[in-house]
């Protein structure tokens, strides 16, 4: 595990709570997470997602993913877990504008420590977002003492690849994004099998790359001039 001293769940509650938080859904789209509605359908298909279940959905931001699972896979109870209030206060106010809220929950807390029932879920569902918790291990074991007996924990997240960041490279991109830490896929399993779970899927799902090759392409316009950023200033005549 790559770690970064000094990045902790207060500065990622200030980037959620402010305008880089706005910034991170204008670009990313409302979901928030690499691969948007695709990687959605892709993990829940994976996990075996059936009509009927219920879910706990852990750094849940504004909700988009607990809607998604309500709406396209029939999930019968949705209860979303997140510690900054600004975007707790906004799923709850969406959910309520699309008629969700009967099926749709949130708790305001860390999620090493919801303070939800045991056995509670049928499953545990995380997108790209787990890479802001510092605690890992807690986090994992949480999850895990959440999920019924049988059931499945299903996320996506942020992990370093096949080759090794360099230290610098570790701390630039920590830094920026505001992760305390970053796990690779080993990691992320071996801690599922210590907490009495079996794998049943652990892979890259090369979404990052396709995420990469339309920024390289995006990059490559603005510098040769062919997108840009217009501000505009203008006085209604008196």
């Amino acid at each position: 595990m790559k770690t970064l001293e000094g990045i902790a769940l207060s500065n990622v509650q200030d980037v959620y709570n402010g305008p880089e938080g706005v910034l991170w859904e204008l670009v990313m789209g409302e979901q928030i997470h690499i691969g948007g509605f695709k990687s959605s359908m892709d993990l829940a298909d994976k996990a075996a997602i059936a009509p009927g279940m219920s879910g706990i959905d852990f750094c849940c931001c504004n909700g988009a993913g607990m809607r998604f699972l309500v709406k396209f896979k029939n999930v019968e109870k949705m209860i979303g877990v997140d510690a900054t209030s600004t975007v707790v206060a906004q799923g709850i106010s969406r959910c309520a504008k699309e008629g969700l809220s009967d099926k749709i929950q949130f708790v305001l807390a860390d999620v090493c420590n919801s303070g939800l029932p045991d056995a509670s879920a049928d499953f545990v569902w995380g997108e790209d977002a787990w890479c802001y918790v510092v605690n890992k291990p807690k986090l994992i074991s949480e999850a895990v003492r959440l999920t019924k007996p049988g059931g499945t924990i299903a996320f996506t997240d942020w992990v370093e690849g096949a080759t090794p960041m360099t230290d610098a490279e570790t701390h630039r991109f920590l830094t920026f994004m505001k992760f305390p830490n970053i796990l690779n896929i080993a990691e992320y399993s071996d801690l599922l099998k210590k907490n009495s779970c079996t794998m049943l899927k652990a892979e890259d799902t090369a979404m990052m790359q396709m995420l990469a090759g339309e920024m390289i392409f995006i990059q490559k316009l603005a510098h040769e001039g062919k997108i840009a950023q217009g501000l505009f200033v203008a006085r209604k005549a008196e």
